[in-house]
């Protein structure tokens, strides 16, 4: 494999290498890489902004991630962010550090995917930054959405009696992690390794390459409801419920066997000898939604592909709880991934 050393181009040569054949496809996007500043105008609808930085050793670990889906996973983790909003993503700028060990070729597979996802969302690539790191791989992205003023989405507004609803399905993510882990300790004694990976696609491609629910976005303005409420599963489900009953001061029920698992995430479990719903509800990284509308939208909702009715919002004093199969109650406690925790 060819290897360009990111020296002979220079800083303003990589950038420009990597991002002189971009395209800009919305008309909010006057003015994308290649200024000191990117030129945006938004006419009649509100900005949403956000961001998230990503190191390697902490958020990925490349002996199993490539850089190529490293890349679009980056970009996909934000469009969630402003889909969770009940936003468009329209724009993102990136920005990277890289050491010594990395080449133009490597920062080229991780640009297809970044592109790749902007091609696949509707999104422009409109500016970013490089710089030396001395610790490995860093990636720094912003991501700018938009949406009207009386359909933006906060966590706060869930009210008692309200439908708790996810998209998707959970845990497939964690199990996938767990996956390449263990393949990644047998690969350390091994000199001859093949991975075992058959029949175990899906939860990689869950790990690897997410999706952010643009389609349930879609869906649910197409039949013209609005969450009262609404976030993405990127920490775990309690974790996640419980923004939503803190900040809109109420509680919440869900019950067991209404929260959806695949199949291949249930026997990944049974294999890791792992609590099934521990992980749907504390593995993260799903990027699903998980929103709360009005009583009167049961039919609606519960007709939806892709979206299941898993409990309801109850009043704060009665709490935070999962329903069990055996009708016993147990406290929803947040036990998703803390990257500040100590080790």
């Amino acid at each position: 494999m060819q290897r360009t050393e990111i020296a002979t181009l220079g800083e303003f040569g990589l950038i420009r290498h990597l991002t002189e054949k971009i395209t800009l496809v919305n008309p909010a996007s006057l003015k994308g890489a290649g200024d000191d500043a990117a030129v945006l105008e938004y006419k009649d609808r509100q900005v949403l902004v956000t961001t998230d930085l990503l190191l390697e050793g902490i958020h990925f670990d490349l002996t199993y991630v490539p850089l190529r889906h490293l890349g679009y996973k980056a970009a996909v983790v934000n469009f969630s962010d402003i889909y969770a909003m009940n936003g468009q993503p329209k724009q993102i700028t990136v920005s990277i550090g890289v050491s010594k060990r990395f080449c133009v070729e490597d920062l080229e597979a991780f640009y297809a995917g970044l592109l790749l996802a902007c091609e696949v969302y509707g999104v422009d690539l409109v500016g970013g930054d490089t710089s030396p790191s001395r610790t490995g791989f860093m990636v720094s992205i912003t991501c700018i959405g938009e949406g009207e003023k009386d359909k933006i989405t906060y966590r706060n507004g869930a009210k008692v009696n309200d439908l708790i609803c996810v998209s998707g399905d959970l845990g497939a993510a964690y199990m996938g992690l767990q996956l390449l882990e263990r393949e990644k300790n047998i690969f350390r004694g091994e000199k001859d390794f093949t991975p075992d990976f058959e029949g175990k696609e899906y939860l990689l491609e869950r790990q690897l390459k997410p999706e952010a629910r643009k389609d349930i976005v879609e869906m649910l303005a197409g039949s013209g409801i609005v969450p009262t409420a609404m976030i993405d599963v990127s920490d775990g489900l309690s974790s996640e419920l419980l923004h939503i009953a803190q900040q809109s001061r109420v509680g919440c029920r869900i019950y067991e066997d209404r929260i959806p698992i695949d199949y291949q995430t249930a026997l990944m479990a049974e294999q890791f000898n792992m609590n099934l719903i521990t992980a749907a509800l504390n593995g993260g990284e799903d990027y699903e939604l998980l929103f709360t509308v009005p009583l009167i939208c049961h039919d609606v909702v519960d007709n939806m592909k892709g979206i299941k009715v898993i409990g309801h919002v109850t009043e704060a004093a009665e709490g935070n709880c999962l329903v069990g199969r055996d009708g016993g109650e147990v406290a929803l406690q947040a036990q998703g991934w803390n990257p500040l925790a100590e080790e």
